[in-house]
């Protein structure tokens, strides 16, 4: 049976008839199949069928597609071909397992997806699409009133557009796309009249930087795996070159997300963003605000209703400020402090609906401690009641407990900090912050935090009070030490005890590494130690003992006595906290040598308590 006849088959009457569904059974062209197709929106006047329409499907004549053994298209051709069974193959009119076995062989033979992309077959397929873009512009401009004159060659570039998606399975002549005019060409039609191709543009761009395949995630050989990371490195540095995030964030202004292709389109666009930040991090971190697309995000994590585009928005937002102080800047001038307080405030009385709204909400609070790095943003989250509202959130201990504790820390920080310090004292902060120092919450109430990372932020809140208040504000703050019989400074010594031990194991473990190093000790490898201690809690310790001997010269007089006896009682002396003071005076602003002068005052004024200690 040949191609003419298999298109000319007609099954018996009788198995028709027997065969004939239910009047309730969905059939394959109602939507009853199961084949799964990638997403398009053709324009909607086109009744042009598209060419990547199952080829098998068109060569089986409906009337043998119904009832209980119906041929059912599936993604590939073998699927295909097999899954036309039921009673009718087995008897007169139906197709035996070799002429199924024929057909299957024809189809393969015919589709052109399993044509191998060469050079050659890529610079062709880019000159036809080249020419179907010029031929609907022109269209577009010799009838702009007439949408019929120009519907089918807007179908043909829909359609060559999908045809494109083969790309993605040749990342290594990825840089034959940019060394014409294909980049531009594409970017350009994000600004097409018709939505649909727009659509279709950021989807295809989406497969073509989508990091499984950038990464080269195959089974093939080292070398081509290289070639393809290589091949996509080049597509996506045409792409930014050819400031493509200023085309994203135009047509992103455009799209109306209460439809389901825009919101599609959104998501898509945010996913190329994302995988262009895999690859080139500070170009997209520089133009991102220099072409519209920080703006784009601020306003769009600024809509109260919850999606998975604004969880994806915020996402990329804190990935634009953790790498950028201009984009911290930038947020700050967009008033974007407020904005993030203000979507926090929800989660002040209530928690997330649901698993990916606390991503959300995660994500948030993360923007807002990156942005308080940017000293100028600490008088904004001021402005903004930031730490009222952060207060609210420690009493309420909802779900949000433990990153408004984090944003605190952020904000009380450093001399830039001392506004937000003195008005932490005003509205009565110590009265929720002095119950977390002196009992760690049950893991319910810190959700996601560990107990040594909440430690940490309790006590670095205090420790930068102690820096950052004056005059009646401190004297408040140095009353809370001498309450119920020096609880606190009890508690103080239990923390320095605890934490001083875990350190010494740490510091037990390295110094075996040393030995075993030898010679062969390099300055990576201090600095790997170094790290080590901080993670076994040597910053908690740096600062409880910063306080400890803070409140001992600047306390009550009856603090130093009830110091002394309990580190006696432990076998320590006040030698041990003054050696981790000095360590950690030599540690300070190395990693940030920018703001010399306030690094010089705090050495100061560890040396003035090491003296008087």
């Amino acid at each position: 049976m040949d191609l003419k006849e298999l298109l000319s088959f007609q099954p018996t009457r009788e198995v028709v008839a027997e065969k004939r569904p239910a009047a309730d059974a969905p059939s394959v062209a109602e939507g009853g199949g199961d084949r799964k197709r990638r997403r398009v929106s053709p324009p909607r006047a086109s009744s042009k069928p598209s060419r990547f329409d199952d080829p098998v499907a068109r060569l089986v004549p409906p009337e043998a597609r119904v009832g209980a053994g119906d041929w059912r298209p599936s993604d590939s051709a073998s699927g295909a071909a097999s899954s036309w069974s039921g009673e009718a193959s087995n008897r007169n009119g139906g197709i035996d397992e070799e002429e199924r076995q024929r057909i299957l062989r024809m189809v393969e033979e015919a589709n052109p997806e399993d044509t191998t992309l060469d050079s050659v077959s890529v610079r062709k397929m880019l000159l036809s699409f080249e020419r179907k873009v010029l031929k609907n512009s022109e269209m577009r401009i010799k009838y702009p009133d007439d949408p019929r004159r120009f519907l089918e060659s807007e179908a043909e570039l829909h359609d060559e557009l999908q045809q494109l998606h083969a790309l993605s399975t040749v990342p290594h002549l990825y840089p034959i796309l940019s060394d014409g005019n294909t980049i531009s060409t594409l970017l350009g039609l994000l600004a097409h009249d018709n939505t649909d191709i727009a659509l279709a543009v950021i989807d295809l761009l989406q497969e073509l930087t989508d990091i499984s395949v950038v990464r080269g995630e195959t089974e093939e050989d080292d070398d081509d795996e290289e070639d393809e990371e290589e091949g996509a490195k080049t597509l996506i540095e045409a792409l930014l070159q050819a400031n493509c995030l200023a085309h994203f964030a135009q047509n992103l202004e455009r799209l109306d997300e209460k439809q389901r292709d825009d919101q599609d389109g959104v998501h898509n666009t945010l996913g190329i963003v994302e995988n262009l930040c895999e690859f080139r991090m500070e170009m997209v971190c520089s133009q991102a605000v220099q072409q519209g697309l920080m703006h784009w995000l601020v306003k769009r994590v600024k809509m109260r209703s919850f999606d998975s585009n604004k969880l994806y928005a915020g996402e990329i937002l804190a990935i634009l400020l953790q790498n950028s102080n201009e984009n911290r800047r930038v947020l700050g001038d967009l008033n974007g402090v407020d904005i993030l307080l203000q979507s926090l405030a929800v989660y002040k009385r209530r928690d997330p609906a649901s698993n990916e709204e606390t991503e959300l909400m995660e994500n948030l609070f993360d923007c807002l401690c990156v942005a308080l790095m940017h000293p100028a943003n600490r008088q904004k989250f001021l402005d903004g009641e930031g730490p009222q509202l952060m207060i609210l959130i420690l009493k309420e201990k909802r779900q949000s407990f433990s990153k408004a504790l984090k944003v605190l820390d952020h904000a009380l920080s450093n001399p830039e900090g001392a506004d937000n310090c003195v008005k932490f004292v005003e509205v009565f902060g110590l009265r929720s912050l002095f119950p977390l120092f002196m009992k760690t919450p049950k893991k319910k109430v810190r959700k996601n935090s560990s107990r040594n990372e909440h430690e940490e932020h309790v006590c670095a809140i205090i420790a930068s009070l102690l820096r950052n208040l004056q005059g009646a504000s401190l004297q408040r703050l140095l009353n809370k030490f001498k309450e119920n019989d020096y609880e606190k400074i009890d508690r103080l010594l239990e923390l320095h005890d605890e934490y001083y031990q875990k350190v010494l194991t740490t510091d037990r473990d390295i110094e075996m590494e040393r030995k075993r190093h030898g010679s062969s000790l390099t300055a990576d490898h201090e600095d790997e130690f170094y790290l080590r201690r901080l993670d076994s809690g040597l910053f908690t310790l740096q600062n409880v003992d910063f306080i400890l001997a803070d409140v001992i010269v600047h306390g009550e007089s009856g603090i130093r006595p009830r110091a002394m006896k309990i580190l006696s009682q432990h076998g320590d002396s006040i030698r041990t906290v003054k050696r981790t003071i000095k360590e950690y005076s030599e540690n300070i602003g190395d990693a940030d040598s920018s703001n010399s002068l306030a690094r010089e005052t705090e050495r100061h004024r560890i040396a003035e308590l090491l003296t008087q200690l």
